[in-house]
């Protein structure tokens, strides 16, 4: 005969019995909130306060280069044009487009967290689009250019139509 089986103290007061999540089970986002400082200024938590001068908008500024610099890669590539700067556009697009859109998407990780996630996943996607068309035969620089532009466009259509859900 074996004695029935108790629970040790640390056991019987755990809080998983009560059914809370354990820390793995949990992912911690953290979200930008507004506060009132003494003075009367809002400052947010966690991000820097922006500095004064000419160098304070410089990242739609340089968004709309990247963009610029991207479509004329993707322009140069689908034209078959001879020009040196085809190569390393046509690969700036093929990384940019898809990273930029799989950046938007995941925009509640901190910016480190979100651009390797970003950047894996483009090279993720370029390489199942590359994989998909030699599977089917159908390889061509164009038809990789076009699938990597609409899988980019859905992307960015999804993360504007969806309503984020509320935690």
């Amino acid at each position: 005969m074996t004695p029935p089986l108790t629970l040790r103290d640390i056991e019987a007061r755990h809080p998983a019995r009560w059914g809370a999540k354990s820390p793995m089970q949990t992912i911690r986002i953290k979200r930008l909130t507004n506060r009132s400082s003494a003075d009367g200024r809002s400052s947010t938590d966690g991000a820097e306060r922006r500095r004064p001068g000419p160098g304070r908008d410089l990242s739609p500024l340089l968004a709309g280069a990247a963009t610029a610099v991207g479509g004329f890669g993707a322009l140069l590539a689908l034209a078959d044009s001879g020009s040196p700067l085809r190569g390393p556009l046509t690969l700036f697009f093929l990384l940019a487009a898809p990273a930029t859109a799989i950046g938007a998407a995941l925009r509640g990780l901190e910016p480190f967290g979100r651009t390797l996630a970003a950047v894996a996943g483009a090279i993720v996607l370029n390489m199942l689009v590359a994989q998909g068309m030699l599977a089917v035969h159908r390889w061509s620089v164009r038809g990789g250019i076009i699938a990597m532009t609409v899988i980019s466009f859905l992307i960015l259509l999804s993360c504007v139509t969806v309503k984020p859900t509320k935690r």
